[in-house]
C-alpha cells in the first residue's frame, strides 16, 4: 500500500510539475569545462522501443581544456540508434537515453567514447530527481573500490536537436565483453559440456524497460503480504537468443543454489550454499547497497552473473545498478534517514510487489558469512571508505560541476526547491543538495560502524546496559566502565570479528561496584573490535568501534 500511494503520488506531481514545464526557456549554451555531446535525430521522435536512427557527434578538446560548440568533433562522429531508456525515469521531462553506435552500413560497432573501453552499446544517463547529480556516479565510484566490476561513466553536456538539454552521465551498460561483465560468450550452439556451464547475466527487475523474459523461483519471498514472487529475467543470452539448453541449464543452477541455501546442511563449507556461488560478490553486493542505503536493492535493477566452470563458474551478484534513489533520495519505505538496514525491506514495506528473495535472511544466519561482511567493512573503513575520503569525492565532483554546469542544468530544469518524487529533502540551492548528501553519508557510516553487528552476529553476549564504551566510536582513547557484583581479578579482553585477540588488559584486584578503565589505543589498527570482561562466572561485552 505504501507502495501504491508513493507511486500515485508520483505520477500526480509529474502532472503538475509538467504543467509548470510547458513554458521553460531554452538556456543560451556555446561551450562548456565539460564534453559536449550533440545528437541529431533529423526529425524523428526519440520512443521507447525500437530505437531510430540519429547523427552524434562528441566534442572533447582535452582535461582542463575548453569545449565549444563550434569545434569539430573529435572524440566521436558517427550513426546511431537511440531509444529513451529506464522504468519510472520515463515519466520525468529530462528523458535518458540508451543508443547503440552504428557503422555506416547499420551494423553494430564498436569504439571508445571519451577515454571509456570501446564497445557499441552505453547509456545517456539524465540526473532529474536526484539533484545533487550524483547519486549514481557517487555509488559506481565507491564501487570500483570493490573486487566486482562497475559501469564506469563520464559526465557531459547534451544538445539534443540544436536544444540545450543539461548535464548527462555517459555510463556503459551492462553488457558481456572483457572490459565489462568479463564472461565467456555463450553462443547458441553451446548446448554442452563446459560451454553449456556459463556466460549467463541475469537479473531481477521490473519487467518495464528492458527484458520481462525468464523464470519464476520455487520459493516464495520472506514476510510477503500476497502472492509476491521472485522472478529472474534473461539479459544475455536474451530470450530470442537463448536456446532451450541454456534456458534449463541457469534455470536449474539457480533452483540448486536455493535448495541447498533452504536445507538444513547450508551452512556446509563444500556441499553447502558456497559449493554454487561467490561468497565475496556477495558480501560486496551487500556492503555497497547497504552503504547507500539504496531501497531498491536485492529486488530490482539487481544483477547477477555466472562464469563457465573452467574459469570461476559460481554464481556472482552484481554488477550493482541503479542509486538515483540511494543515499535518503527517498520518501518512503526504507525512507531517508540514515539508520536502518535495506535488507529489512519485506517487513518495513511487505506490500510491495517487488520483495526481496529468502537469499539474505539466509545467508546472514550462517557465522562463515557474517564474520566475512565484518571483516571486509572494517578493512574498507580503514581504506577507501574512510569518511574523509568518501566526502572528498563529493567535493571533488561538486567543484567541477559548480564551475558552471550545474547553474545551466537547473536553468534548463528548474527542480531546485521543488518536490520532485520521492525527494525527502528539497534543498534550495544545489550546494545545499551537496552538504545535505555529504552530512547523510557522514552519518551513514557511522551508523553502520555501530550496527554491522546486527547482521554480523557479533552483539554483546550480556543484553544488559552493565558494559559502557565512550567514546564510541573512537580514535586514541577508550573509556571501558562497568560493575562488579564481587570482587576478583576481571579478565579484560579485546578480539576482532573473528575471535582473535588484540589486547589483554590486566586490572589487578578490584573490589565489587562500578569501575572505570581507560586505555590508550593509540596503537590499534582502525577496525571493530569487542571488549569482554570476565569475573567469576560472569561475562560481559561490547562492541566498539576504532577508527
Amino acid at each position: 500500500m505504501k507502495q501504491w500511494i508513493g507511486e500515485c503520488w508520483f505520477v500526480l506531481s509529474l502532472v503538475l510539475f509538467f504543467i509548470g514545464q510547458e513554458s521553460v526557456a531554452q538556456v543560451p549554451f556555446t561551450s562548456s569545462n565539460l564534453p559536449i555531446v550533440v545528437i541529431n535525430t533529423n526529425g524523428q521522435e526519440i520512443v521507447d522501443d525500437p530505437k531510430i536512427t540519429a547523427d552524434m557527434g562528441i566534442i572533447f578538446n582535452g582535461p582542463g581544456v575548453r569545449n565549444n560548440l563550434t569545434d569539430p568533433f573529435n572524440d566521436y562522429t558517427g550513426k546511431i540508434g537511440i531509444e529513451i531508456r529506464g522504468s519510472s525515469s520515463q515519466s520525468f521531462p529530462k528523458k535518458q537515453f540508451g543508443f547503440e553506435l552504428l557503422d555506416d552500413a547499420g551494423e553494430s560497432v564498436d569504439a571508445s567514447l571519451l577515454g571509456l573501453p570501446e564497445k557499441d552499446d552505453w547509456i545517456l544517463f539524465a540526473p532529474y530527481n536526484d539533484k545533487s547529480l550524483m547519486r549514481d556516479v557517487l555509488a559506481y565510484r565507491l564501487a570500483q573500490d570493490l573486487d566486482g566490476y562497475a559501469s564506469r561513466f563520464k559526465y557531459c553536456e547534451l544538445v539534443l536537436n540544436g536544444q540545450y538539454h543539461g548535464i548527462y552521465v555517459l555510463l556503459e551498460k551492462i553488457k558481456r565483453d572483457k572490459n565489462r561483465v568479463n564472461i565467456d560468450k555463450l553462443d547458441p550452439d553451446e548446448v554442452s559440456g563446459e560451454n553449456l556451464t556459463g556466460g549467463y547475466i541475469f537479473k531481477i527487475d521490473k519487467p518495464t524497460g528492458s527484458g520481462g523474459d525468464g523464470w519464476t523461483s520455487d520459493h516464495e519471498p520472506p514476510r510477503r503480504s500476497s502472492d509476491q514472487t521472485i522472478f529472474f529475467q534473461y539479459e544475455y543470452p536474451k530470450q530470442e537468443d537463448i536456446a532451450p539448453e541454456q534456458e534449463q541449464y541457469i534455470q536449474n543452477y539457480v533452483a540448486s543454489f536455493e535448495n541447498v541455501l533452504k536445507s538444513e546442511n547450508f551452512m556446509d563449507p563444500v556441499n553447502g550454499y558456497a559449493k554454487y556461488i561467490n561468497v565475496s560478490s556477495f558480501v560486496d553486493y551487500f556492503i555497497a547497497n547497504e552503504l547507500s542505503k539504496n531501497p531498491d536493492a536485492y529486488r530490482l535493477s539487481t544483477f547477477m552473473h555466472k562464469k563457465k566452470d573452467g574459469s570461476g563458474g559460481k554464481l556472482y551478484m552484481g554488477p550493482v545498478w541503479d542509486f538515483n534513489l540511494g543515499f535518503g533520495n527517498v520518501n518512503y519505505c526504507t525512507g531517508e534517514s540514515p539508520e536502518g538496514f535495506v535488507i529489512r525491506f519485506n517487513s518495513i514495506c511487505p506490500e510491495d510487489f517487488w520483495l526481496i528473495p529468502f537469499w539474505w535472511d539466509r545467508l546472514f544466519e550462517d557465522p562463515a558469512f557474517q564474520n566475512a561482511t565484518a571483516v571486509r567493512w572494517n578493512q574498507l573503513r580503514s581504506g577507501p571508505y574512510q569518511t574523509a575520503k568518501v566526502t572528498a569525492i563529493i567535493d571533488s565532483i561538486a567543484s567541477v560541476l559548480n564551475v558552471e554546469s550545474q547553474q545551466r542544468n537547473f536553468q534548463r530544469w528548474p527542480v531546485l526547491g521543488e518536490y520532485v518524487w520521492p525527494n525527502a529533502f528539497i534543498g534550495q540551492t544545489y550546494q545545499q543538495e551537496v552538504n545535505w548528501l555529504k552530512t547523510w553519508i557522514t552519518d551513514r557510516l557511522a551508523w553502520m560502524d555501530a550496527n554491522i553487528n546486527v547482521v554480523t552476529g557479533i552483539e554483546s553476549d550480556d543484553k544488559s546496559p552493565a558494559v559502557l564504551a565512550t567514546p564510541n566510536p573512537f580514535t586514541e582513547t577508550l573509556n571501558i566502565s562497568f560493575e562488579l557484583t564481587e570482587s576478583g581479578f576481571p579478565s579484560i579482553q579485546v578480539v576482532d570479528v573473528l575471535g582473535r585477540q588484540l589486547e589483554r588488559i590486566n586490572t589487578g584486584y578490584l573490589q565489587p561496584g562500578k569501575q572505570v578503565l581507560s586505555v590508550n589505543t593509540q596503537t590499534w589498527p582502525a577496525g571493530i573490535y569487542v571488549v569482554k570482561i570476565a569475573n567469576s562466572n560472569t561475562v560481559q561485552s561490547v562492541r566498539v568501534v576504532h577508527r
